[in-house]
């Protein structure tokens, strides 16, 4: 059971760390979807992504890391996909995405939260 818990680290890390990549490589076209901020907002998430992934991966300040990770994945579900999948209208193939977005989100949110819960390193979000 260990071995699973610690493959599913990396299973949980390395996407993190793509779409962290992602947010680098495609600012431009994620500002438009920022609710504010524009590119710097992209580039700051982007590094948070990047951040909590390499904290997983090497189990430093993981548990704070896991924690604000699923933050600011909840942060987005709402103010990004949410109103994403309530404007969509009559556009299917726009409430699908948006509604993809936003599952994925806090599924990725209630990922982050569990991971804290198994997380080694207590030094700043105690028990």
């Amino acid at each position: 059971m260990k071995g699973l818990l610690g493959i599913g680290k990396y299973l949980f890390a390395i996407p993190l760390a793509v779409f962290g990549i992602m947010h680098f490589m495609s600012a431009a076209d994620m500002a438009a979807m920022a609710p504010f901020g524009g590119q710097f907002i992209i580039y700051l998430t982007g590094a948070a992504l990047l951040a909590a992934a390499i904290s997983i991966i090497i189990g430093k300040m993981d548990r704070l890391a896991a924690l604000l990770l699923g933050i600011m994945l909840i942060i987005f579900a709402l103010s990004i996909h949410l109103p994403g999948v309530i404007n969509a209208g009559e556009d299917a193939s726009q409430m699908a995405m948006s509604m993809s977005n936003l599952l994925k989100d806090i599924a990725l949110a209630g990922g982050a939260f569990a991971y804290g819960l198994l997380a080694k390193d207590h030094a700043v979000v105690g028990d």
